[in-house]
């Protein structure tokens, strides 16, 4: 029998500033969501079933960058995108566009299952859904007070903004912000962006069996463009499973596309014999080019790695030898 163990995150490059009662809430919803799965993991459960099961309860809390309290588009709409892959068989499903699903997650899963293709998206993603008779809510139910304000923000500063859970100070924040043509001195394909901090939630798990498996869950950047598609519902950008390991990604995701950065660790340990947080750090370090991100991953034989190039990853892991982390910084 191999040994499982499951890593989680809520996203990589945090404001250095964030409230110390934020950073406490946001440990406390990684810890519960980890203890989901680490429930599941000691009750024999598969992987597949406890990335998706883990990463369902990311999608309901409001805190994190997927399903209720996503970011939302310029528009001031939620376009939410997700996707799951099994190890075994290296199957997948992905969405994006969503914008009535309860849980993408679960949508993405039924696209692998209950469909011929591998990957749905918007009105196509939507009758899908419908037609499988998963759960569907009005696009209000995923918007909070907080990003309706962050979106403002955004708007005015003409910037697309990452951190939407920083309060806002007044009007004199909007007016310093949209001031300043490069707030945070960093940019997105030549653009400049405003504060970098994304929310996008994933969990990587390997069962007592050593089968491995992936996913990941977000609703983008604030003040995307309408269509916008990241990474996380790219196979082998922002997740990717095999009989080695599994992966979820999180951050700039133009980066992460750029440098398919899930599947490169799997590729790392594949063809140069790597082991798994050495694959981690190399793809984080050299992969990455001039852009940000994070990531989390586990092994077929129960290891568990992490790594990321900004400021701070909300994460968590637990392996089955007792093992138990969740943290933000270093």
């Amino acid at each position: 029998m191999a040994r499982w163990a499951i890593a989680i995150h809520g996203g990589a490059g945090v404001d250095p500033n964030l409230p110390e009662h934020r950073q406490e809430e946001a440990k406390r919803v990684l810890a519960r969501c980890l203890q989901v799965g680490m429930d599941a993991l000691r009750g024999g459960a598969r992987a597949l079933d406890v990335v998706e099961a883990v990463v369902r309860e990311l999608e309901t809390d409001p805190f994190f960058n997927s399903g209720r309290g996503s970011a939302l588009t310029r528009r001031g709409t939620v376009e939410m995108e997700a996707s799951i892959m099994d190890g075994r068989g290296r199957r997948c499903g992905a969405v994006s566009g969503v914008s009535t699903v309860k849980n993408p997650v679960s949508l993405a899963r039924l696209v692998m299952d209950k469909s011929p293709h591998s990957y749905l998206a918007f009105d196509g993603a939507e009758e899908f859904a419908r037609d499988q008779g998963v759960e569907v809510v009005d696009n209000s139910y995923f918007i909070t007070e907080d990003n309706v304000g962050m979106l403002k923000l955004a708007k005015e500063a003409n910037s697309i903004l990452f951190d939407y859970r920083i309060p806002l100070a007044g009007p004199e924040t909007c007016s310093a912000l949209a001031g300043s043509e490069n707030h945070s001195g960093m940019v997105i394909n030549g653009l400049p962006i405003s504060i970098y901090a994304p929310e996008t939630v994933g969990c990587a798990v390997v069962d007592s069996n050593g089968f491995c498996a992936a996913a990941t869950s977000t609703g983008g950047l604030m003040n995307k463009m309408a269509g916008r598609i990241g990474d996380s519902p790219l196979i082998g950008s922002g997740t990717y499973a095999c009989d080695l390991c599994a992966v979820s990604c999180t951050g700039e995701g133009e980066a992460i596309i750029r440098s398919t950065l899930a599947r490169d660790v799997a590729a790392v340990m594949e063809y140069r014999g790597a082991g798994l947080q050495e694959a981690v750090d190399y793809c984080v370090k050299e992969r990455l080019d001039e852009g940000f991100a994070g990531l989390i991953a586990v092994s077929r034989s129960g290891e568990v790695a992490y790594g990321f190039n900004c400021t701070g990853m909300f994460r968590g892991c637990a392996t089955e030898d007792g093992f138990m982390e969740v943290g933000i910084w270093e």
